[in-house]
Parts: structure tokens; C-alpha cells; sequence
């Protein structure tokens, strides 16, 4: 197995998970989930942590037992094997992955409209979203260079602006704001799991590390469990300082900058500034680093045959993958709303976790695994799943349609590779 120079150890695998997380989600998402959980979307966010927490434990055994870069798509093959329904599966896990890029773009987009005039044209918010993306595809076009330094740079950024943020607003919340009696029903907190999981989906980069552990059957699960339980921590403390701060009708009608809003009465104009500005470093950082791993994913995709062989064309210092992902992101960004993209992904997301927890059980002998923790996981995805689909379905076809759209696309792709191109048969882990 390949060992890199500088072995990933438990703080380091901790951090890149916090930074995976901690990226544009809670910038844009927050606003939305409050116009569903109101001032309970904490409630939402702990019981979104506890799914992730148990999807940790589950993935987290396989990354120790099958360390390899390919993660998720690495497990699907061991538990089910090289063929049609697998395939269809990462290309699932590729769509779920541009979706979360043209949530990351069109949060950009909002953030940055917040620095235009009163009045000025709407259409700059897609303006904004669109550029973004398109100076990042020029970019890594030019060739990928080491950005390692400028990536803990910009999580140390935000992490210390939420922090901040969370600290002084819970020093000056105001109790009656947060008051039981202004929650909405309890079915509403649990619908907005639709949105508030997709903050915490990044957790799973950290299985992608495994390959350069000392020791993963020890390290990885830990690292998990520790990235995720301090991410809500995260998560609860910024909803209380931004509830107890601001009533929720107001945190819902500023919901595509909720954040810097909130740090208005606490810090004044300054704070909104900085506030939004860290915003906008975050996701422009996350545009660049997601572009860059779409990029390879969608590389060892098409070598494996599980994309059309485009994607691992070469074109100036990166590959066809980068210009299509990038177009799609784009397309997506325009076509949909914040809340739309959010429920779109989280019920991708907890469709792929909850076939790798199915998956799991049929290897939990070779994973060491708890059978019972992994049944949990699977259950707790599909009923996280089967909420938001109950909830996006009273409110508009439109998303149904397109996860439908995703897995016939899914499907349909796979199905005309294995059957024009064939594919490649990738070998059992070995010792398995």
C-alpha cells in the first residue's frame, strides 16, 4: 500500500474533516433551515450530527479495513462487487458531489451581492455565482499546485469567525427569543433534516485519508467521531447566537446572508463585514479544492470505465472532467434555489450512505464492525431520506423530479457503458 512522506495522523485527519464540513453549508443553509425548524433548527442540527455520527462509525470501520483513496466507492465495490449496480452508484456519489459545488457557487453568489448598492439588479447574484466558478475551471486548467498552507489558512479563518461569532452571540442572546413557545411542529424540525444534513456530508473526505495513516484501524474512527462531534458543537453554538439574537422572521428574510445578519446587532456593520467576507474566502476556497477533486474522481471514473471516456481527456494542464463538472455546477446554480439544491444533495448523500450501510452488513465479520451500530445507520439514513422526500414532495414536484432524473441518468449511463464500452472489473481488496 502506498504511504505518503508526511503520514496523516488523528488531529490532522480531525482537522480536514472539520474543514470539509465547516465550509459553505453553514453560511448558506442556515437561513433556509430556519424557514422550516424556525428557532429549533439546533434540534435539527443535533439530530443531523447524531445520523452523521453513526454514518461515521460505519464508514469509519470500512476506511480502516479497505483503506483506500477511492473511499466510498471503494466500499460499494467490496460489498457489491464490480457491475452495473455499482457503477451506477458512484456515478450517483459524482452527481451528489457537483450538486454541492453549485450550492457552494450559488452561496458565493449571495454573499457577495450583499457588497452591491441597494438596488442593484437581482441577476448579480447569478453573475457573481457563474464567475466564480469560471475563474476557478481557468485556474485549474493552468495545472494543480500545492495549496495545502492556503487551505489550513482559510479553515483556521472561518472556524475562528464562527467561533467568535457563536461565543459573543450566546454571551448576548436574548432567552425569550429562544423561547419552546415560538418553535413550529415537531414534524417540522425533523423536515428540515432535508437541508441541515448537508452541512455536516463533508465528514466523509476523511475515509480518503485512510491510505496515509500509520495505523487506521485505530486512528480512523476516532478522527471521524471527533470531527463530527465538534462540528455541532459548532453548528448548535451558531445557531444559538444567531437565534437569541436576531426573531426568526427576520433571520428568514435576510436567510441567504442569515450569518453576517446576525453578527449586525452583536458587532455592528463591521461585523456583517467580516462575517461576509470570511463567507466568500470560504467558498471561494471550497470551489477551488472541490473543482480539484471532482476533477480526479471523475479522472478514476473514466479509467474504470464508469464515466464516458471524456472526462480523462487531457485539455491544457487538466483533464475534460474539470470543464464538464464545471458547466454542470453552473447549470445547477442557475436553475435551482439554495433550498432546492440543499434537499437535492442531502437525500443523494443519505441514498449513497444508507446502500454502503447495507453494503456493510454483508462485511461486518471482515470490518469488525458492531452490526447493531451499523443497522443504525442504515436505518437512521432511510428515515432521514424518507422525511425529506415526504417534505420536498409537499412543496414542489420539481426536486423529486430531478432525483428521479439523477438515478435514470445514473443508471441509464452505466448501463450504456457496460453495454458499448464494457468496463473494467477492479480487483478485490487484497486479503479479501
Amino acid at each position: 500500500m502506498y504511504r505518503s512522506d508526511k503520514p496523516i495522523g488523528f488531529w490532522s485527519a480531525v482537522s480536514m474533516g472539520i474543514g470539509a464540513m465547516v465550509g459553505a453549508g453553514i453560511f448558506a443553509l442556515l437561513g433556509e433551515a430556519s424557514a422550516i425548524s424556525g428557532s429549533a433548527v439546533y434540534i435539527s442540527f443535533i439530530i443531523g450530527g447524531i445520523i452523521a455520527l453513526f454514518s461515521g462509525y460505519s464508514l469509519g470501520k470500512l476506511g480502516a479495513r479497505y483503506p483506500a483513496a477511492g473511499g466510498i466507492v471503494e466500499y460499494l465495490t467490496q460489498a457489491w462487487g464490480s457491475g452495473f449496480f455499482t457503477g451506477a452508484m458512484s456515478i450517483m456519489l459524482y452527481l451528489a458531489a457537483v450538486v454541492s459545488l453549485s450550492l457552494i457557487a450559488k452561496a458565493f453568489g449571495n454573499y457577495a451581492f450583499t457588497f452591491l448598492p441597494e438596488g442593484t439588479n437581482p441577476l448579480w447574484h447569478h453573475a457573481f455565482s457563474v464567475g466564480i466558478v469560471l475563474l476557478f475551471v481557468i485556474i485549474n486548467l493552468q495545472g494543480a499546485k500545492d495549496v495545502a498552507i492556503w487551505e489550513r489558512l482559510t479553515v483556521a479563518i472561518k472556524f475562528a469567525v464562527l467561533s467568535g461569532l457563536a461565543i459573543a452571540g450566546i454571551l448576548y442572546l436574548r432567552p425569550e427569543l429562544l423561547s419552546p413557545s415560538l418553535y413550529p411542529p415537531v414534524k417540522d424540525i425533523f423536515f428540515s433534516l432535508s437541508i441541515t444534513f448537508f452541512a455536516y456530508e463533508g465528514f466523509r473526505v476523511i475515509t480518503n485519508t485512510a491510505e496515509d495513516m500509520p495505523d487506521p484501524a485505530r486512528t480512523l474512527p476516532r478522527a471521524m467521531a471527533t470531527a463530527i462531534l465538534l462540528v455541532m458543537l459548532l453548528y448548535v453554538a451558531v445557531a444559538f447566537a444567531v437565534f437569541g439574537n436576531l426573531p426568526t422572521a427576520k433571520v428568514i428574510a435576510s436567510r441567504d446572508y442569515a450569518l453576517a445578519e446576525a453578527a449586525l446587532p452583536i458587532f455592528g456593520h463591521l461585523g456583517f463585514v467580516v462575517v461576509a467576507v470570511a463567507a466568500l474566502i470560504s467558498t471561494a476556497s471550497s470551489i477551488n479544492a472541490n473543482l480539484y477533486a471532482v476533477t480526479n474522481v471523475t479522472y478514476q471514473l473514466a479509467r474504470d470505465g464508469e464515466l464516458p471516456a471524456a472526462f480523462g481527456q487531457p485539455i491544457g494542464h487538466s483533464r475534460e472532467g474539470l470543464v464538464i463538472s464545471g458547466l454542470l455546477v453552473i447549470l445547477l446554480s442557475l436553475l435551482f434555489d439554495l433550498s432546492q439544491i440543499a434537499s437535492i444533495g442531502s437525500i443523494s448523500i443519505l441514498f449513497v450512505h444508507a446502500i454502503t450501510h447495507l453494503g456493510h452488513l454483508r462485511l461486518v465479520k471482515e470490518t469488525g464492525a458492531s452490526r447493531l451500530l451499523v443497522g443504525l445507520a442504515a436505518l437512521l439514513s432511510l428515515v432521514a431520506m424518507g422525511l425529506a422526500l415526504v417534505y420536498v414532495s409537499q412543496r414542489s414536484d420539481t426536486v423529486v423530479q430531478v432525483l428521479a432524473g439523477f438515478v435514470a441518468v445514473a443508471a441509464g449511463m452505466e448501463f450504456l457503458l457496460q453495454t458499448f464500452h464494457g468496463r473494467r472489473v477492479l480487483p478485490r481488496f487484497p486479503g479479501t
